[in-house]
């Protein structure tokens, strides 16, 4: 295979590790996926890189793109982010390379101010320049997961960028607290949807919460739906925030994520009159390690 290998490319996450191995013309020779992410190897990305080449099969020469949190203050060396006003086609030109390891790049995250609040990302700017290369344009795109992301692109630049701890703070509830002996239940789309449309209502969050707990303990509500519940209050409520209030013309929604993230938010969305297109996220990541491959690469 190493012959044939252009790149390899980690999205290197806060607990998992996505690898893919490029080869000529921007192909997927192989998808890795782990349980190393920057938590687990505890600061030695060197060694882990090293010990995920052998399992590879790939030797020193082939080289690596790194997304996610390799760059963050937690990762392997941390790297400024990207001022938004940085079109997206421009990342390949932003590489940092890894000082303690030749061939090694970073691709540095994105910084977005505006109206008086400050949002980031790491990682996500990689799928949305490959969601540019796959020719799916302007506009609104949603990158649901613990830390979700709504981004709006013109002219291949940021124009907004809104992150929501969906993830975390539902993961966080259902593990601890007055809500968690109440969220055992399985997936439930009508609870789901109820508790998305209760969110659209512009009560405060913080008490829609409470609510989901006190439908149960009054009798008005069945315990068994009060995961899907609150997963919808949270899910709705990045909706809600998107549109103020004000529906209007619903814009196109593109999708950035795997088939158990996306279900969720295509529920809601659909019942909430948004017309959506999926994105295969592999697909997307792919796709912008092509557009690197021809930059670090004869």
């Amino acid at each position: 295979m190493v012959a044939t290998v252009r790149l390899l490319g980690i999205d290197w996450g806060t607990s998992n590790r996505r690898a893919y191995v490029i080869g000529p013309g921007g192909s997927c020779l192989h998808k890795h996926e782990d349980a190393q992410g920057a938590l687990a190897v505890q600061g030695h990305f060197l060694e882990s890189l090293q010990a995920l080449r052998h399992h590879l099969g790939l030797d020193a020469h082939v080289p690596v793109v790194l997304s996610g949190m390799a760059g963050s203050a937690l990762g392997w060396q941390e790297v400024a982010y990207l001022d938004s006003s940085v079109a997206l086609s421009r990342l390949p030109e932003t590489l940092v390379p890894v000082n303690a390891a030749p061939g090694c790049f970073i691709v540095p995250g994105y910084c977005h101010r505006g109206e008086g609040a400050v949002d980031v990302m790491r990682g996500e700017e990689t799928q949305l320049l490959g969601a540019l290369a796959l020719q799916h344009g302007d506009g609104w795109y949603v990158l649901p997961g613990t830390h979700s992301k709504w981004v709006e692109l013109s002219e291949g630049v940021i124009k907004r960028l809104s992150t929501y701890i969906t993830g975390e703070l539902y993961a966080a509830m259902r593990s601890g607290g007055t809500l968690a002996p109440l969220m055992g239940g399985g997936e439930d789309q009508a609870a789901l949807c109820e508790g998305a449309g209760r969110a659209q209502d512009g009560e405060t969050l913080s008490h829609t919460l409470f609510e989901a707990r006190a439908r149960v303990v009054s009798g008005d509500a069945d315990a068994s739906g009060t995961a899907s519940y609150v997963s919808g209050l949270l899910i709705g409520a990045e909706f809600a925030a998107r549109t103020g209030g004000d529906r209007g013309e619903l814009p196109l929604l593109r999708l950035i994520a795997s088939p158990g993230l996306n279900a969720p938010y295509l529920q809601v969305a659909h019942m909430l009159g948004y017309a959506t297109r999926l994105i295969d996220p592999d697909q997307a990541y792919c796709a912008a390690l092509a557009r690197f491959v021809e930059v670090i690469t004869p």
